[in-house]
């Protein structure tokens, strides 16, 4: 947060070096330790409940890590760290965001007096709390870092595909308001949120701030802090 340009730059390109050796080194530990590999990633899958979907089995998605896909979406991510502006306790950013009606809003629009707000980009629902779902750019769009057996969603060119892809979620009957990020990204920017990623906001400010996902994001943390407001 407040880099110059050349500066920016600069860690962008340390980033990137970090991220091009990681994935090098992980390549060749996949290839010599498959199965101390694989296990290892099969306890971090844990977390997030993917090891837990019968429909979704690990050869689905274990074998997509340290591919070509797999290095672009890590360094996008990272680079997207970079530039971050949401800090614990600090001023929320306002972000423009789309409803699925095409309506154009932003995130302070649905904060409602003291009422806190939870952020869910990436449903979840608690009677003292709202909620917002922010559907951002595809984590494993079919013509990017894939996993097999999943929903088949390309990365989005326009708005249209990106609601169109948004409107999936409402199969899953949410029982909060879905939006849709900008195409450019505006708020998966300026939160980081890639890939997933949970805030609870209130009176403008952000009161939690979760890690990224998706082997850090947890809900159960945010159900604390809600359920700590309460008393």
């Amino acid at each position: 947060m407040g880099l110059t340009w050349p500066g920016l730059w600069l860690k962008r390109l340390w980033v990137l070096v970090q991220v091009a050796v990681e994935v090098a080194m992980g390549k060749v530990l996949m290839t010599l330790f498959p199965e101390r590999i694989k296990k290892s990633i099969l306890a971090m899958g844990e977390k997030t409940g993917m090891t837990r979907n019968p429909q979704f089995s690990h050869d689905n998605w274990i074998p997509t890590f340290f591919s070509t896909q797999y290095f672009w979406f890590i360094l996008k991510v990272r680079w997207q760290r970079l530039e971050e502006t949401a800090e614990l306790g600090g001023l929320a950013p306002d972000c423009s965001v789309v409803c699925l009606s095409g309506e154009k809003r932003t995130i302070w629009d649905f904060m409602h007096g003291n009422r806190p707000l939870v952020l869910n980009f990436g449903s979840y629902f608690h009677p003292i709390a709202d909620f917002l779902i922010i559907y951002i750019e595809e984590a494993h769009a079919s013509d990017g870092w894939a996993f097999k057996n999943n929903v088949d969603i390309r990365q989005h060119q326009n708005l249209q595909d990106r609601m169109r892809a948004a409107h999936l979620l409402l199969a899953k009957s949410p029982q909060c308001p879905v939006v849709v990020d900008t195409m450019q990204n505006e708020s998966s920017q300026l939160y980081a949120a890639l890939p997933e990623r949970l805030y609870v906001l209130q009176e403008g400010r952000i009161l939690y701030k979760g890690k990224s996902g998706p082997w850090n994001y947890n809900p159960e943390e945010v159900r604390g802090v809600l359920e700590k407001l309460h008393t």
